[in-house]
C-alpha cells in the first residue's frame, strides 16, 4: 500500500503545481497520457507511488492518468518535489523539449 500524505501537504502541493506550474502539468500529461494532443492538465492528487492527472484533449476527451514516481515509492514530502522535478525533466526528454533549470 503507497503512503497516504497528510491532507494538508496533498493540499499544498495541488494548489502550487495547478497554479504556478500548469505548464509543466500539461507536459506531463502529454508525455505520459495515452491519449493524444493533451490540451488541459491538472494534477489531482498523489501518493506515495504515483502523481494523479486529470487531462482534456483538443476533441474534448477526458481521461485520468496516474504515474510512477520515477525514482519509486518515497514517504516524506521533500521527496515529492523531487520526484515532480524528475517526472517534469523525463517528460521533456520523451517529448524532446528542453527542460528549464531547476
Amino acid at each position: 500500500m503507497p503512503h497516504v500524505f497528510e491532507p494538508q501537504v496533498v493540499t499544498a502541493v495541488l494548489a502550487h503545481m495547478n497554479d504556478d506550474h500548469r505548464d509543466d502539468n500539461v507536459l506531463i500529461a502529454r508525455a505520459f497520457s495515452p491519449l493524444p494532443d493533451v490540451i488541459s492538465s491538472t494534477m489531482t492528487t498523489f501518493d506515495g507511488a504515483a502523481g494523479q492527472w486529470h487531462v482534456i484533449t483538443a476533441d474534448g476527451a477526458e481521461d485520468v492518468i496516474r504515474v510512477p514516481w520515477p525514482g519509486g515509492a518515497i514517504s516524506e514530502r521533500p521527496h515529492v518535489r523531487r520526484e515532480i522535478v524528475a517526472l517534469y525533466d523525463a517528460a521533456c526528454a520523451r517529448l524532446g523539449v528542453e527542460p528549464r533549470p531547476h
